[in-house]
């Protein structure tokens, strides 16, 4: 675990809400051609330090972390990471001996953190392993106690559970040191966190045909509301909301694709509102304003779409989409004795 900070109560957090720290850690085995093992840092779900097996090396990722931490910060990281990459090998070698599972593509992921919301002071912390996209074990931070879904996951639950010093370090740490550097981070990052910028707004269409797609992309922050009105009244039925993603600048981009044929849209008056903190705005759906195929396609959803594609590789790929949508919180494994380095990862 990394050694606690001055905790910063009482530092007061212009920009409201739910924050959090959060880490993510991928392993692969198999015929690959992207690293083996790589971790990511998220605060407020911002990206702001990455690592992996191929350049063996922690960076930052944002521009607070890059002038308020140092080169020991760096090499510090840079140690852990190395640390639990070996050991997260040793892991997935054990799992595949668990599962009976020898060839093929594995996959082994940890995600742990922590988040409050400063409006209401609602605290929460996670810590999960998933074994090929699949619940593994999951620690029970209120009873502090680990739980494992599959009997695979048994003796290890056993054995972590009758290890007092490591539950004793997991609860110091996500009852204080986690919430301790999140605030932290908050405080050195404020000024980025801050920041607003207003969405672009485009009206999308594979072809005239075609259902029309209203995306707004570049935004921050991530809060972010897209609906329909037909003649002045709210759509609620033949809307598909997309899901949230980031794009490599670190705003975000979000996409409402309403199902309707173009006869219905052009003899009614329909409307995309896009709603964020920035401005609302409003585009009309007329076919002057659509951009199809055979026209140019805005460069952010190209980029954004690539960069956020290249994210769900690092992050794990059906492993991080199970995670975000069921919003559990789980844990870590090994039945190998290697428990001293898998349970002493937990980052700054």
């Amino acid at each position: 675990m990394r050694p606690a900070v001055l905790l910063l109560f009482g530092v007061y957090y212009t920009y409201a809400g739910t924050h959090s720290l959060r880490y993510v850690y991928t392993a692969v085995s198999g015929d690959i051609d992207f690293p083996e093992f790589t971790a990511v840092g998220l605060l407020d779900d911002q990206q702001f330090m990455y690592f992996d097996s191929n350049t063996k090396k922690t960076v930052p990722k944002i521009e607070f972390m890059r002038k308020n931490e140092g080169k020991d910060y760096w090499d510090r990281e840079t140690q852990i990471d190395i640390g639990t990459h070996q050991s997260f090998k040793v892991i997935i070698q054990t799992l595949k001996g668990l599962f009976n599972q020898t060839g093929g593509v594995h996959t082994y992921q940890r995600m742990y953190g922590c988040e409050f919301n400063d409006q209401t002071g609602e605290t929460n912390a996670f810590k999960q392993d998933g074994c090929n996209g699949e619940d593994f074990l999951t620690l029970e931070l209120k009873e502090m106690r680990y739980i494992s879904p599959v009997q695979e996951g048994f003796l290890t639950v056993q054995k972590w559970n009758n290890d007092r010093y490591g539950l004793e370090k997991d609860k110091n740490y996500f009852s204080t040191e986690c919430f301790e550097w999140l605030k932290k981070y908050l405080q050195n990052g404020k000024s980025s966190l801050e920041k607003t910028v207003s969405p672009q707004v485009s009206l999308l269409q594979k072809s005239p045909s075609s259902p029309v797609s209203c995306h707004a992309t570049g935004f921050y922050p991530k809060e972010v509301s897209i609906s329909w009105q037909k003649n002045k009244q709210d759509v609620d039925e033949d809307v598909d909301l997309g899901e949230l993603l980031l794009n490599e600048d670190g705003s975000f981009q979000k996409t409402s694709t309403l199902n309707v044929k173009p006869e219905e849209w052009q003899k009614n008056e329909y409307e995309c509102v896009v709603e964020h903190k920035s401005r609302t705005i409003r585009s009309v759906l007329k076919g002057d304003k659509i951009r199809t195929n055979s026209g140019s396609v805005p460069i952010g959803l190209i980029v954004g779409v690539v960069a956020a594609l290249l994210l769900l590789v690092i992050l794990g790929v059906a492993g991080f989409m199970v995670y975000q949508k069921k919003k559990g919180f789980k844990p870590v494994a090994s039945d190998d004795g290697s428990n001293s380095s898998t349970r002493s990862d937990q980052k700054a």
